[in-house]
């Protein structure tokens, strides 16, 4: 059975898509997993980061995102979502990484989020507005080892929808009191939608992302994270930290030739992504 986790924080700019993609680079040219990354982030920063723009733009063009499968949810006459058509297979930049499969997100999902509720239930009922994307993808999800679902910075029915399919979450996070403020909602909603729905989805730990070892701010942060966890307040910290670096900026470029892992993510941050993503299977697994 496949692994199926999400990335989520309600805080932008913590470095939640470059960890979803990299763990998926990661996973794929270091570990040798079959790889999904379904991107519902209305920002679409996973989607250009592993395909590139100018695909992005013909795929949007052609509906072929997953905002169409929520808008045929709005118009349930109109039924146009293709998951195979949608489907880009053997994504990213990264040779090594050439098991990646993602389904793309679009802008439209801003438009999409605010409908939802009103989704027709259908003829018997049957149609509930946080299992679109379940339904749509159940079939499919054991053809991978690992699917990483890269959430909205929200916790609506659009990130539900990602949730209803994992059996665990990551929270990236810069270690300050901005970008970990949300951390507690998230895990009280989170564990509520699963009682709510019988399905266990279990915190797998907060990755932290763009650390200054310089930074009292930082150090003091990380402490604090170390110090809820070992007391049983809040959720497991990985060991790994992912220091700040202009590297990380420029691997979100998605290049026309193919590069190595370390040349995605040079001065130690390919090793260091790799020990998180080996943190992170030994959660999935063990």
């Amino acid at each position: 059975m496949a692994h199926v986790i999400s990335t989520i924080n309600l805080k932008g700019g913590v470095g939640k898509t470059t960890t979803t993609v990299a763990l998926a680079e990661t996973l794929s040219g270091g570990f040798h997993k079959r790889v999904l990354v379904i991107d519902l982030d209305p920002q679409t920063n996973a989607t250009t980061m592993l395909i590139g723009e100018e695909k992005w733009r013909k795929l949007n063009d052609s509906g072929r995102t997953l905002a169409r499968l929520f808008k045929d949810a709005l118009e349930p006459n109109n039924k146009q979502f293709d998951f195979d058509a949608a489907l880009q297979k053997g994504v990213s930049d990264v040779s090594a990484a050439h098991t990646i499969d993602l389904l793309p997100s679009s802008l439209d999902l801003i438009d999409v989020q605010d409908q939802l509720a009103s989704t027709p239930s259908g003829k018997f009922y049957s149609v509930n507005p946080i299992e679109l994307l379940w339904r749509a993808v159940k079939s499919k999800l054991d053809d991978y080892d690992v699917v990483i679902v890269d959430c909205p910075p929200n916790l609506g029915i659009i990130t539900l929808n990602g949730l209803r399919i994992s059996q665990g979450y990551i929270i990236p996070t810069i270690p300050d009191i901005l970008s970990t403020y949300g951390i507690p909602q998230i895990v009280t909603r989170v564990r509520e939608f699963s009682q709510e729905i019988a399905e266990p989805i279990e915190p797998l730990g907060i990755a932290i992302t763009k650390y200054r070892a310089q930074s009292t701010t930082h150090i003091n942060g990380l402490r604090r994270l170390k110090g809820e966890e070992d007391a049983g307040k809040g959720p497991h910290v990985f060991d790994t930290v992912i220091p700040e670096t202009d590297a990380v900026a420029a691997a979100a470029e998605h290049l026309e030739h193919q590069r190595t892992l370390k040349g995605k993510y040079p001065r130690g941050l390919a090793d260091s992504y790799r020990s998180l993503a080996g943190e992170v299977l030994a959660k999935l697994e063990g």
